[in-house]
């Protein structure tokens, strides 16, 4: 879930590093974090085969066995693997509850860097590494949970499952969670899935102001609009030339807005942030729940551009081609249209309102690529819901927790897709600023990072002991 982004100074200069004092059972956790962001698993030059090999070897050296663990990857990828392990549980009619964390990050140059990215460093409160949050972090609580339970001998009722996959921040590559859902979901399949996608939110001071639990994300789909024409003598213009053709449908579609729609989650999201937002806006928001047709209501909150992105599908302009000489009419001029699409709205529904608001038959409307799924929003059962508020009272106390429905996509689009009921989980808090998430010298509170250890290990307990 995107965050609002407040600039905030930090620290520039390079200091000692000082590790914290942790209580022994994080030690051996810290050092599965430490290699696991150490290890580099950018597209480019990294491999998240050899990040899961190294997990794989961890779980193995506490009793796990071959058949309770499978590496995979594809021969056209073979650096883009991940793992799948299993730990068995009491009741063997009992659907197992699934972990899914992605091993690979973003790109990160060490010239645009204060720190190499590929190396954990524990500096002034604060992990530095590219994945030391954006998933490494869980990645490693959940692996160490794995490790932690099977050490004690844990008999929990649900089996427990583990997927580290790859793809997840890489377009077009190998998807693994993809692969997993479409190729081998009796791999993964499970009552409902635990992944990334909530975010807690801190302010300027540090003091937490929320926790987030996603249900349901936004998923992209790619269009291509495109206007042809004969062209011709650049000496000679013609009224229907394609690229003021295409211009004036960009110009429709920039001043088309999507009509407010509500899932149980956002309707939930907004009936809390309206009590903590307050005033005209919060007020705004109270009325926009009553009525989604309210315009005056709808006008004054989506001044917010997350909070606008939050109420409806959103489409917008992201490149543009066109023309084929300096001296000749167009014959060809299109632009690539990113939609965000509500959790539910069909495809074929977002075309039509994009055909509609462009208004010109002259004018093609095509998605792009592979279709994206568009599943509806998992529920909000006593269960998920319900177990991780009360452990969040425990763990957070004062702390209230919204649910949240992610901007962005994130795997669980896939397991969603496939039936798997997959949710963001708490935990996690981010600073106003992100946290370079992303962008440059990523970074993950030390003290939060073990907090969030703390509340997952027993919320994954809770869960995997649950009827």
């Amino acid at each position: 879930m995107r965050i609002h982004l407040i600039t905030v100074g930090l620290a520039t200069a390079i200091t000692s590093p000082v590790v914290a004092e942790i209580r022994p059972d994080a030690r051996t956790f810290r050092e599965l974090y430490k290699e696991l962001v150490e290890t580099n698993t950018t597209l480019s030059a990294g491999s998240c085969t050899i990040a899961a090999e190294r997990m794989a070897k961890r779980l193995e050296a506490v009793g796990f066995s071959d058949s309770d663990i499978q590496q995979f990857s594809v021969p056209e990828h073979p650096r883009e693997g991940g793992l799948v392990a299993t730990l068995g549980g009491t009741d063997p009619h009992a659907k197992a509850i699934l972990l899914l964390a992605h091993l690979d990050v973003v790109e990160a140059k060490r010239e645009d860097w204060t720190r190499d990215p590929f190396v954990l460093v524990e500096e002034n409160g604060y992990f530095y590494g590219r994945g030391s949050s954006d998933d490494k972090a869980q990645g490693a609580i959940f692996t160490d949970t794995m490790i932690r339970l099977k050490q004690a001998k844990s008999r929990l009722r649900r089996p427990l499952k583990l997927a580290l996959t790859c793809g997840e921040e890489t377009g077009g590559a190998f998807n693994g969670a993809e692969w997993l859902a479409t190729k081998h979901k009796d791999w993964i399949d499970a009552e409902f899935a635990l992944n990334e996608g909530s975010i807690g939110i801190r302010d300027a001071a540090g003091k937490p102001v929320s926790l987030g639990m996603q249900a349901g994300e936004k998923v992209s789909q790619d269009f291509r609009i495109e206007a042809v024409n004969p062209g011709g003598h650049s000496s000679r213009p013609r009224p229907d030339n394609a690229i003021y053709s295409l211009a004036t449908a960009l110009v429709h579609v920039a001043q088309y807005q999507f009509p407010v729609q509500f899932s149980d989650t956002t309707r939930a999201y907004f009936l809390e942030m309206a009590k903590l937002t307050g005033g005209e806006v919060g007020a705004a928001m109270t009325r926009l729940l009553v009525d989604p047709k309210d315009n005056a209501a709808n006008a004054t909150v989506s001044k917010d551009a997350i909070f606008h992105s939050m109420l409806r599908t959103t489409c917008v302009a992201t490149l543009l081609d066109g023309g084929h000489a300096a001296n000749a009419l167009p014959q060809r001029a299109g632009a690539n249209i990113n939609c965000r699409m509500f959790p539910g709205d069909p495809i074929a529904n977002v075309r039509a309102r994009l055909v509609k608001a462009i208004d010109n038959p002259a004018i093609s409307v095509k998605p792009v690529g592979v279709v994206s799924p568009t599943p509806p929003p998992p529920p909000l059962t006593p269960l998920v819901y319900g177990t991780a508020k009360a452990m969040a009272a425990k763990h957070f106390p004062g702390v209230p927790m919204l649910p949240a429905m992610s901007t962005g996509a994130t795997d669980g689009r896939f397991l969603n897709a496939a039936g798997i009921a997959t949710y963001g989980v708490p935990g996690r808090f981010s600073d106003p600023d992100g946290n370079g998430v992303h962008g440059l010298n990523e970074r993950k509170s030390v003290a939060g990072l073990y907090a969030e250890r703390d509340y997952l290990f027993e919320l994954i307990g809770a869960n995997a002991s649950s009827k």
